[in-house]
């Protein structure tokens, strides 16, 4: 099935589906419900990433889509509790990363596509979030050493960073013109989107569509960090 297919990949029971989970967040009730989870959850974000990565690869080949449901772009369902207060055993939103080919030999995540999927929350993001010290280090310098680049990079829309910085870090003149940008740990951009846009028939080309829209602050990242894109 082609990006540009009239089919919905994801129906309005999807989102049913992690509504109610969100009220019934328990063992017994998903186990219960499990074979809905598995065709319009899970098995709709299977099918979505098996047709995206076509399209996902023509913006840069680099970037990859695996349908696997573990191990692959998907997020598991299944919280880790181990070591939280929250006990609720299952997310009520799902993930769906196309990440970079180079992602599992590099420390920290890469400039990719992730698709964040919730009842009212859904969103299409890019960038990286909350980089290790070397690459931080890097993108920072990259921004001091090509502002024009940095200033067409961050031109698609840059979330707010919860995670700032107070002041100017280290090696940065206080009063730089990029002040304010130097002392971000995450270089993350998104695009909002309707559960009613999700679910209809051409949310694939739209997605596509907002990737490509995305695309120039992961093509900076990339080039900051050292890696092909």
């Amino acid at each position: 099935m082609s990006a540009n297919s009239s089919v919905a990949r994801f129906t309005p029971e999807f989102f049913r589906f992690l509504r109610e989970l969100e009220r019934n967040n328990n063992r017994t009730w998903f186990l219960a419900n499990k074979p809905r989870f598995d065709e319009y959850v899970q098995g709709a974000s299977v099918r979505f990433v098996e047709e995206m990565a076509s399209g996902v690869h023509r913006i840069n080949p680099n970037l990859v889509g695996d349908p696997r449901p573990v191990g692959g772009s998907l997020m598991r369902i299944y919280r880790d509790i181990r070591f939280s207060k929250d006990k609720r055993p299952y997310r009520t939103s799902m993930g769906i990363h196309f990440f970079h080919r180079q992602s599992e030999g590099h420390e920290g995540g890469l400039p990719g596509f992730f698709l964040h999927l919730a009842p009212g929350e859904s969103f299409v993001a890019s960038g990286m979030w909350m980089p290790p010290t070397p690459d931080l280090t890097k993108i920072r310098s990259s921004m001091v050493k090509d502002p024009a680049a940095w200033k067409r990079a961050k031109s698609v829309g840059l979330s707010p960073d919860e995670n700032a910085l107070k002041r100017v870090p280290p090696g940065f003149a206080p009063d730089h013109p990029l002040a304010e940008d130097l002392k971000r740990k995450s270089f993350v951009a998104s695009v909002d989107l309707r559960d009613s846009e999700v679910t209809s028939p051409g949310f694939g080309p739209r997605f596509l569509a907002d990737c490509r829209r995305l695309d120039p602050l992961n093509r900076f990242l990339a080039k900051a960090v050292g890696i092909p894109y």
